[in-house]
């Protein structure tokens, strides 16, 4: 899963008439205390105002759970005397678990998140959670497939296999798209064109983006709904483009399941994933000759700056193969 972004939260207006400290005050008092009790309006407003995706919106929900656990067990302190030693207490608590700078990192976004909207609600008079420095991280470099290993990975499914066509068909997919597991696991039948050679696909913050698909992932389709598909169980979810035995969609615990299946069966590390094949995308595009701006249209990226990291990808890559093959390398 993806990073939570540090987003700026959408405008909304301020009621009129009193004074907005005095106003802010006296909601503050009404409210109550407890950090808590905003929980599950914080979540709908990611959801209805945000427009956030479920997976991430899962993702602050788990936490935020894990600090108001937290804030909890030390007696559920107020939220007006939250301040920034408290806050920096519960980051040294997830450092002392042993946690990773960039999970801190990603739960700290979480924090803020949480605090400003508890100031565009009035709850608050300020966001002391701005306060709070972000760890400082390395910048690791997404890992990558060689087109050959891409090649073997793709004609892994077999005979042995229960649905070798689905299978070929969904890894195939993948990498010629570069989407995520999710969204290929959202994509109903009406959303391929194999005629025209493009699908259609819902991502982060529920934004539609066409996405062309090569020969290889139009031919692998083709064979799946023509010889695999209609012998799957009919259900009500008989529209989901991938499909389990009994006609249900596949999930994406599952779509991530077949590929580090397959990925082992050719020999590969047990940290690749459907994000590594996104990876191998993008930078063989780039390594092709692709426009960044377009390869961002494509990965469905909102900045320009998450797409660059591939432009490091393949530059290290290129130091690779000339440090391997120079004679003075």
């Amino acid at each position: 899963m993806e990073t939570l972004r540090d987003c700026k939260m959408p405008p909304r207006k301020r009621p009129p008439g009193r004074h907005l400290g005095a106003l802010l005050e006296a909601r503050q008092a009404d409210r109550g205390p407890s950090a808590r009790m905003h929980f599950e309006p914080f979540l709908h407003y990611l959801d209805a105002e945000c427009g956030m995706s479920a997976n991430t919106i899962k993702s602050y929900q788990s936490d935020l759970q894990q600090f108001l656990d937290w804030d909890q067990q030390r007696g559920g302190t107020p939220l007006k005397q939250i301040d920034l030693k408290y806050l920096t207490s519960y980051l040294k608590h997830l450092h002392d678990r042993g946690l990773k700078a960039t999970s801190i990192a990603r739960q700290l976004v979480s924090i803020k998140m949480f605090f400003r909207y508890l100031v565009l609600e009035g709850v608050l008079l300020e966001s002391v959670a701005e306060l709070v420095s972000s760890p400082k991280l390395w910048q690791y470099l997404p890992k990558v497939l060689s087109p050959d290993a891409v090649d073997r990975l793709l004609a892994a499914p077999g005979r042995e296999d229960r649905y070798p066509l689905r299978d070929r068909a969904l890894l195939c997919l993948l990498y010629a798209t570069g989407c995520r597991a999710s969204e290929i696991s959202d994509l109903k039948l009406r959303d391929v064109y194999l005629s025209e050679s493009y699908c259609r696909c819902q991502g982060k913050g529920n934004k539609e983006r066409l996405v062309s698909l090569n020969p290889v992932a139009v031919s692998a389709l083709e064979a799946y709904l023509t010889y695999e598909r209609p012998e799957m169980k009919a259900s009500d979810e008989r529209d989901w483009l991938f499909v389990t035995r009994s006609g249900g969609r596949l999930s994406r615990i599952m779509v991530w399941n077949l590929v580090k299946k397959y990925a082992a069966r050719i020999g590969c590390s047990k940290e690749v994933s459907p994000h590594t094949l996104r990876h191998s995308f993008a930078t063989h595009m780039l390594a092709g000759g692709a426009e960044i701006r377009a390869l961002q249209e494509m990965l469905g990226h909102a900045s320009i700056a998450t797409t660059q990291i591939y432009t490091q990808v393949e530059h290290s890559r290129l130091k690779a193969v000339h440090k391997k093959f120079h004679p003075r390398g």
